[in-house]
């Protein structure tokens, strides 16, 4: 499947592709994540987690109740007319404000959806991907993982925009991750200290640094490095881990940075990024196909008049 994707122009913007396994491959030879973790006929031996993890005994909102981020919410027509003068008159930074909705809602869901499960619920396709195909245990702080894994993937395309605006997304997203994990473990978990959950954040806090410095050393090193960091995160250093599995992860995340590096700062900022399905499988994009898209999400773009939809982000980068 080849993805509608764009790309970047700007020679002093951060490459994340460069090193990307994608480049290694003939197209006809590239299979998708799933696909690449099922052939495997190792057998499964069960990480000892020391502990039961404790599940979830209610389901919480998967964003919030705010009506603002349900799925089909429009603004009456006279509170968006003025709206839209309000902004047009102080020339509001909009890029600024839309970090919010986008950051913190848009992306906010991508990364919580991925590796999210409740008991006796069916699972979405990347959630059997990591659960299911990869082996991984079902546990709270194996989600948090999972959700900082991609969280890592959108913070080095969020590092690749003017950093004003990609410091900006960056904080609203992971204030948004953490708000929700305290909510979670409150009305899902059933943990009523606050001191408990203070612990568990500073603990997970640490963590996420810890992640993204080993990610970061991958992304700008090699896919050894990558995978090392992949296994001792996401599989839990597990010394029973199938090769397989962590060579499918690593694809899996490789083709996310292909396909966001081919976003321009428009694209991505205005929320119309989505994690590729790891059943679906990412092809290196011609330079004839690269040229239509560019030419496609111009068009789309520029033709976005209204004060709300002003921007200083690229269509070019």
């Amino acid at each position: 499947m080849i993805r509608q994707i764009r790309t970047l122009s700007s020679s002093n913007l951060l490459r994340f592709e460069t090193r990307s396994i994608l480049s290694k491959l003939n197209q006809k030879d590239v299979e998708s994540p799933s696909s690449l973790a099922s052939e495997s006929t190792l057998p499964h031996i069960e990480q000892d987690l020391k502990v039961s993890p404790r599940q979830a005994k209610a389901k919480a909102a998967f964003l919030s109740d705010n009506k603002l981020e349900k799925k089909d919410y429009q603004l009456s027509g006279f509170s968006s007319k003025i709206g839209q003068m309000v902004i047009n008159v102080f020339h509001l930074d909009m890029d600024k404000a839309r970090s919010g909705s986008v950051a913190g809602s848009k992306y906010f869901g991508e990364c919580k959806r991925q590796g999210l499960y409740y008991p006796n619920e069916p699972l979405s396709d990347t959630a059997k991907f990591f659960y299911q195909t990869l082996k991984l245990p079902m546990s709270f702080s194996q989600w948090f993982q999972i959700t900082t894994l991609h969280y890592w993937m959108l913070s080095v395309r969020m590092r690749a925009m003017p950093f004003k605006h990609g410091r900006n997304y960056q904080q609203k997203l992971i204030d948004r991750i953490f708000k929700d994990m305290e909510l979670r473990m409150n009305e899902e978990l059933g943990i009523n200290s606050n001191s408990v959950i203070e612990k568990f954040l500073k603990d997970y806090h640490t963590q996420v640094i810890g992640c993204v410095f080993s990610y970061d050393e991958g992304l700008m090193t090699d896919d050894i490095t990558l995978a090392s960091a992949l296994w001792r995160n996401v599989f839990n250093g597990d010394p029973n881990v199938d090769i397989r599995h962590v060579e499918s992860l690593l694809g899996y995340v490789r083709s996310q940075l292909y396909v966001l590096n081919k976003m321009t700062d428009r694209e991505f900022g205005f929320g119309d990024f989505e994690f590729v399905s790891p059943d679906q499988t990412v092809r290196p994009l011609t330079k004839a196909q690269e040229e239509e898209m560019k030419k496609n999400v111009r068009m789309k773009y520029e033709s976005m008049k209204l004060p709300s939809q002003r921007s200083e982000l690229s269509l070019d980068e």
